[in-house]
């Protein structure tokens, strides 16, 4: 029997601009399926979470511009569990949205914060974690980041440093966290012993983020004042429309958490990842060649002298034939062929150009 006091808010408002041309703003990433599996991020996201939380109280964050996407996808999901902001405004406006939701329907709510867009393996181990930090944090004032114990020094991660020593099954403060450091200095954290992935998922009473924000975002929350009276209504939408127009674009680990003093990790032993570059999802696709050629469908391909390459098409009924390619980048969709090295800086300065006006239906 699931608990009726447990909560998830799963933010799907992600405007896709890091995996062009497969995600467009039109059809951002949590709406695709990277794999072979059949089902989009947002859709295994929601199933992985019904495990742990009753569906009714599970919701869904996202744009007003992805309402459709969301419903078609997700169709037995309720309209009051669709919460829909004007603006993307990063994670901490959209916590904050969903935290006064969640609070006007049970003050005593506990609630798992999650992007749409993780991979996750192991659902047990997962399960299981989420049901510790949910009965812990239901205990106590903490706020708690799921910890995912390293297995190699990933620059592409964030990582969080535990203030002392974790016993099995208990969170255990945290003392830093570093953005996406050094290879280099990643390797240094992992052999320390200290460090944890920050996975991005968070679990908390709604009461206790609430009091964080209140009282270490108030640029955020002064633009709430009348949410009691205004969430659940049919003013709620012009509402959102007035004050997320002054609303600030911050992240909740910038807004709360690297300021808070109930700021606890969890370590975590499931297999996650952030399928957030395409280092990311070099490693998720779920067919690999011998040569490190990695592709996301079944393909007839004739490869030759090309090694750990990305190899993507949105076709399955095409050849696919390259040859004398190493470490680049192919996409192939119904209107964009892109072939680029795999280097992130060079792409991200590339990219840059689809800001130029004849680019635009592209985009």
């Amino acid at each position: 029997m699931l608990n009726n006091h447990y909560y998830c808010i799963i933010m799907a408002g992600g405007i896709g601009s890091r995996f062009w041309p497969i995600s467009r703003a039109s059809q951002p990433k949590q709406f695709l399926d990277f794999s072979i599996q059949g089902r989009s991020f947002l859709r295994r996201t929601f199933d992985r979470m019904k495990a742990v939380i009753p569906e009714e109280n599970i919701l869904v964050v996202s744009l007003e511009r992805y309402q459709d996407q969301v419903r078609s996808q997700l169709p037995e999901l309720s309209e009051e569990n669709l919460l829909l902001e004007p603006y993307n405004r990063n994670t901490a406006p959209c916590i904050a949205y969903a935290t006064y939701t969640i609070l006007r329907r049970d003050p005593a709510a506990i609630t798992i914060v999650t992007p749409s867009d993780h991979a996750i393996a192991q659902h047990a181990a997962f399960n299981n974690t989420l049901q510790n930090a949910l009965a812990y944090a239901s205990e106590a004032d903490v706020l708690i980041t799921l910890g995912v114990i390293p297995t190699r020094p990933d620059p592409n991660f964030g990582y969080i440093q535990m203030a002392g020593h974790a016993q099995k099954g208990q969170p255990v403060k945290i003392k830093t966290f570093t953005e996406k450091p050094s290879e280099d200095l990643a390797r240094v954290f992992i052999e320390t012993g200290e460090f944890l992935w920050n996975s991005g998922i968070f679990v908390w009473r709604a009461d206790v983020i609430r009091q964080e924000l209140e009282r270490l975002a108030p640029q955020i929350t002064r633009l709430w004042g009348d949410w009691y009276e205004v969430i659940g209504t049919d003013a709620e939408k012009a509402f959102l429309e007035r004050i997320y127009t002054d609303m600030p674009r911050i992240s909740i680990d910038y807004a709360v958490m690297e300021k808070t003093d109930k700021a606890w990790v969890y370590p975590a032993d499931f297999r996650w990842a952030d399928i957030g570059n395409w280092d990311s999802l070099y490693e998720y696709l779920a067919i690999h060649d011998e040569r490190g050629n990695a592709f996301n469908h079944t393909n007839r391909r004739l490869l030759r002298d090309c090694t750990d390459n990305i190899v993507y098409s949105t076709r399955n009924d095409k050849l696919l034939a390259i040859r004398g390619l190493e470490d680049f980048i192919v996409i192939d969709t119904e209107d964009v062929l892109m072939i680029c090295p795999r280097d992130e800086q060079k792409l991200k300065e590339f990219l840059l150009q689809l800001a130029m006006p004849e680019y635009e239906e592209y985009r």
